[in-house]
């Protein structure tokens, strides 16, 4: 009974910055809205290719996120294609980001922030 893929991650906000996590998910990391269950509560499910990798939920009345606690979370990881189109992107957009490389993976890998601080990392392979 292993788990055997990651299916979706969710992220939870007010409206307001729930729009801008979906703004930033789709034009700065190219995912797509797509279908979702028709749920009592407003929200997207965003896609990479087929798969709804992301479902943005909004939060409800009396809902805390609470940000002073310690928490084990440090980012989300999405492959990716054109490692020089994406920092262009980044630049044109003027965000924030650290480019790291992992030789024995040929893999370059782009770190930025989210609208909510939410850490996300951008791997490209085959990279040399």
């Amino acid at each position: 009974m292993p788990a055997i893929a990651l299916n979706h991650y969710n992220l939870r906000a007010p409206r307001a910055l729930l729009l801008q996590l979906k703004e930033f998910y789709c034009e700065v990391i190219g995912l797509e809205v797509g279908a979702r269950p028709a749920f009592d509560s407003f929200g997207y499910w965003l896609y990479a290719g087929s798969q709804a990798v992301l479902h943005l939920s909004e939060a409800r009345t009396g809902d805390v996120r609470h940000t002073d606690i310690a928490t084990s979370f440090d980012h989300v990881a999405f492959s990716c294609v054109d490692p020089e189109g994406m920092e262009a992107h980044l630049r044109a957009r003027q965000l924030p980001y650290q480019v790291a490389f992992v030789p024995s993976l040929q893999q370059k890998q782009i770190f930025l922030r989210d609208p909510a601080g939410n850490g996300v990392e951008l791997n490209f392979t085959n990279i040399s």
